[in-house]
């Protein structure tokens, strides 16, 4: 997924709106339920130093689109896309956090699929606020095309493609290793392991 910025006010924004989805989006149920995940779970962890490479002009060797506009951008917008990229990944942190409480809480798979679909298209809202318009253009015309949608799939499209609902919350929780690892970055999930009640003889 995109997650580029062209001014440090985009970064900002973007920033921001991060902070309010966080505390805005988890049911009240999910919030009260016990956390199963630990705190250090989930997260950007910085691997690699960022390359500080003149914009790419030449052919692009990746076959994701989105690792070609990184190598077309400045050491400076590289900086800002790993910022906004560590963030993104945070609130995906925070999707692996939500799920774990929503499966102590008893929530159905199909529930928790939809509320971390729910949760990455406004991942996906949050960091289009650090691009540019036309960036942005492009990405919904993508999707339109591809799912009718411009956000990209819905969780019934998913759930077709997938077949179940545990793999579609998987799809909703992943990232891109190949923009990452351009990024210098790294994601560590947050898995979820719930207590094994023990059985008596």
């Amino acid at each position: 997924m995109p997650t580029l910025s062209r001014t440090p006010r985009g970064l900002r924004r973007a920033a921001v709106l991060l902070s309010l989805l966080a505390a805005t989006t988890l049911p009240t149920a999910v919030v009260a339920a016990p956390a199963a995940c630990a705190e250090a779970c989930g997260g950007a962890v910085v691997v690699a130093p960022l390359s500080t490479a003149p914009p790419a002009t030449g052919p692009c060797t990746s076959a994701e689109p989105v690792v070609c506009q990184i190598r077309a951008e400045t050491p400076e917008e590289r900086r800002e896309a790993r910022a906004i990229r560590m963030n993104y990944l945070a609130l995906i942190g925070e999707m692996d956090r939500v799920r774990c409480d929503m499966r102590a809480a008893g929530r159905s798979p199909e529930e928790i699929a939809r509320h971390l679909v729910d949760m990455r298209n406004d991942a996906k809202e949050i960091t289009r606020a650090g691009m540019s318009a036309d960036e942005v253009r492009q990405l919904e015309a993508r999707n339109i095309a591809k799912y009718g949608n411009p956000l990209g799939p819905t969780a019934d499209q998913l759930y077709a493609k997938y077949g179940t609902w545990e793999q579609v919350a998987d799809a909703a929780t992943r990232t891109s290793r190949a923009v990452d690892g351009e990024l210098g970055l790294e994601y560590r999930p947050c898995p979820c392991e719930l207590p094994v009640a023990s059985s008596s003889h």
